[in-house]
């Protein structure tokens, strides 16, 4: 689950820029929208909740502001998905860097959340 500040343009940016695909949109008092990888395990999705509640608005700040990151995306090929990525206007904090056996690189999801993209080494 990722808290939000607006579903539109999460969906927008999950989809458009990510290549996530749309599993669900239930409209209600409090609308379930989920995404989903296409090449992901069926039946995994990342809901992209509504972040309307100003604790829980002031946490994600906070957590955003200590560089903390709301989910790991996993790739097999950072350094192009870096490139494909920032290419289309994504702003990351830095270039990937390596850690032991990982490479990742921070990025800024536009709904008040970082990302990390991560890659294990073989």
């Amino acid at each position: 689950m990722i808290k939000v500040d607006d579903q539109e343009k999460a969906l927008a940016f999950y989809t458009s820029i990510l290549g996530f695909v749309k599993k669900l949109d239930i409209p209600g008092s409090i609308r379930w929208l989920t995404v989903a990888s296409p090449e992901g395990a069926d039946g995994v999705e990342l809901v992209l909740e509504p972040n309307s509640f100003p604790p829980a608005r002031a946490s994600q700040k906070a957590l955003y502001d200590a560089g903390f990151p709301a989910t790991i995306l996993t790739t097999n090929d950072i350094s192009a998905d870096y490139a494909r990525l920032k290419s289309l206007g994504v702003v990351f904090r830095s270039e990937p860097m390596s850690l032991g056996s990982v490479t990742f690189a921070f990025f800024d999801d536009t709904c008040g959340n970082l990302i990390v993209l991560n890659q294990r080494q073989a």
